[in-house]
C-alpha cells in the first residue's frame, strides 16, 4: 500500500495527531497528513470539532474551578493518598 493510501485510511493515527495538535505543535509532516486525512474522512472530522469542544470545556472547567478557590477537604486528601498507597502496595 502506498503512503498515501496509508494516511487516507489511517483513523487511527489520525485520531492521534488531532489530540496531539491539541497538547503541543504538529510538525509539517504531521500536518500535511493530519488535513490530507481530515479531507477525505467525515468521522475524524467530527472526532475532531468534538475533541476541540471538550477540551475547551474542560479548560473553562479548570479555570473557573482555579480562581474560585475551591479546595478540597483535608480528612479527604489523606483519604485519597491512603488508597493511592494501598492500591500501590498491592
Amino acid at each position: 500500500m502506498s503512503h498515501l493510501k496509508k494516511i487516507i485510511y489511517n483513523c487511527k493515527q489520525a485520531t492521534y495527531l488531532i489530540e496531539k495538535k491539541s497538547a503541543q505543535r504538529l510538525s509539517f509532516r504531521e500536518t500535511v497528513e493530519l488535513r490530507i486525512h481530515l479531507y477525505g474522512c467525515s468521522f475524524c472530522r467530527l472526532f475532531s470539532k468534538q475533541s476541540a469542544v471538550i477540551n475547551n470545556m474542560v479548560k473553562e472547567l479548570f479555570n473557573s474551578s482555579a480562581g474560585s478557590g475551591i479546595h478540597l477537604d483535608d480528612d479527604f486528601k489523606k483519604e485519597l493518598q491512603q488508597r493511592i498507597e494501598e492500591e500501590l502496595n498491592k
